[in-house]
């Protein structure tokens, strides 16, 4: 049996949990996020092939040893760099890629910036938290969403709001 997804529907969702217990189901899941790795390593839809696990790397390992700022920082954790991955894997396809860099409580951020007035930021803890400030023109927005594998709707919102089409 050959499936076929469309690329619309893999750019509209980002990974999906399929509540399906049925080998049928397991199997559509597996294709379905083979497909999605597949078009994550192209540089035009994906994060992937923009390069960003390893500039999401760099920063891991710039900032492993404790006081890695010389201000005391705290190491970023193994966990927050998985949590970090599995966000990005997350995001829609076709998401414009963020910036990194670590905060001194050990939490992994990303930053998608289109000028001063346009602006989020989005910071992993290794709790599973992402926190989120934004600055839209006049408006900010700010709070915290757990990630459960899924991208939270409302910081894809503000990314999209900060990064126009």
């Amino acid at each position: 049996m050959i499936l076929e997804m469309t690329a619309s529907a893999l750019l509209t969702y980002g990974a999906l949990a399929s509540q399906g217990n049925s080998d049928t189901a397991r199997f559509i899941a597996e294709q379905l996020q083979s497909g999605r790795h597949h078009l994550q390593d192209s540089q035009v839809l994906g994060l992937y092939g923009k390069g960003v696990l390893n500039d999401l790397f760099q920063v891991y390992e710039e900032c492993l040893t404790p006081n890695w700022d010389g201000y005391g920082a705290l190491p970023v954790s193994e966990t927050a760099y998985i949590l970090a991955q599995q966000f990005l894997d997350a995001l829609p396809l076709g998401m414009p890629p963020p910036s990194f860099g670590a905060e001194p409580d050990g939490h992994l951020t990303m930053e998608w910036h289109h000028s001063v007035r346009r602006t989020i930021s989005v910071s992993v803890s290794p709790e599973g938290e992402l926190h989120y400030a934004a600055i839209l023109g006049s408006n900010k927005a700010y709070g915290t969403e757990v990630f459960y594998g899924e991208a939270p709707k409302k910081i894809v919102d503000l990314i999209y709001e900060v990064i126009p089409s």
